[in-house]
């Protein structure tokens, strides 16, 4: 890094990376933003950042279910403020969907592990202030292995389409039954009924339903569940935001900034 660049850290914690990155690189300019309005503050109302940091999930159980880092890398997007983004990741399996459609994205110059400590951060702002990706013999993605259907690949096209309406009605807590979606999902309810052949193919796809077993809507519920997180920020990020909610967190962040109105719903 010539010096001088400036570099944000969006991050539920950026303030206790922040103090290391500006004794790393003291020619630095560092702007913290630790939620979605801050954000979209700071990139909107700034000039273009020559690095983002960014973390891929929220540690916060108000926060994880309505943003992310792919909704980082959606607002420098839409404000035209184009800048090679380093997520961090903690290596849970639920980051997987996550790095999954990460990977592929232009901006995204490569991921680095926080249990790895701070070197390994300023080497990846290094190399991604240069314009390069981060190699990843030393940066492993921890995406999915070559041959998995990606969820986010099948929802955007053909029937997947209505395969993401369907996930994102069970995600949100508001599909329970075969009348729930068809209302929450918009479909009719014969659609409503095959919701196993709308979505079985992805699960079975994706090995996470044993060939020995028969794909039943309890299996379909349960595996939503388990990919809730990421199937509500695909869905919000591509037209379904309004159905995106996940009402148990969407609850509970009234409760904190309301607590009568809460205790009315």
């Amino acid at each position: 890094m010539p010096g001088g660049e400036r570099i944000l850290v969006a991050a539920a914690l950026a303030g206790m990376i922040a103090p290391l990155l500006v004794q790393e690189f003291s020619d630095a300019t560092v702007e913290l933003a630790d939620g979605q309005m801050a954000v979209e503050q700071a990139i909107r109302d700034r000039v273009r950042f020559d690095v983002v940091i960014s973390d891929l999930t929220w540690n916060d159980y108000a926060v994880e279910f309505s943003f992310d880092g792919l909704d980082v890398l959606d607002i420098l997007r839409e404000a035209h403020r184009p800048a090679p983004v380093v997520f961090a990741a903690q290596g849970h399996r639920i980051e997987r969907d996550y790095l999954d459609e990460a990977v592929e994205q232009e901006e995204v110059a490569g991921v680095v592990r926080k249990t790895a400590g701070p070197g390994p951060l300023f080497a990846a702002v290094r190399i991604a202030a240069t314009g390069h990706k981060l190699p990843t013999s030393q940066f492993a993605p921890g995406d999915s292995p070559p041959g998995m259907p990606r969820i986010h690949d099948y929802f955007s096209k053909g029937r997947g389409t209505t395969a993401a309406r369907m996930a994102c009605a069970i995600a949100s807590g508001r599909a329970v039954d075969h009348e729930t979606m068809a209302e929450a999902a918009m479909v009719s309810h014969g659609t409503a009924t095959r919701l196993v052949d709308y979505l079985g193919p992805l699960i079975k796809g994706r090995g996470e339903h044993s060939s020995d077993l028969r794909m039943t809507p309890e299996a379909v519920y349960r595996w939503c569940g388990e990919h809730a997180r990421y199937i509500l920020s695909w869905s919000r990020r591509h037209g379904l935001g309004e159905f995106a909610t996940h009402w148990t967190a969407a609850r509970e962040s009234t409760r904190t900034e309301n607590p009568a109105a809460a205790d009315r719903s």
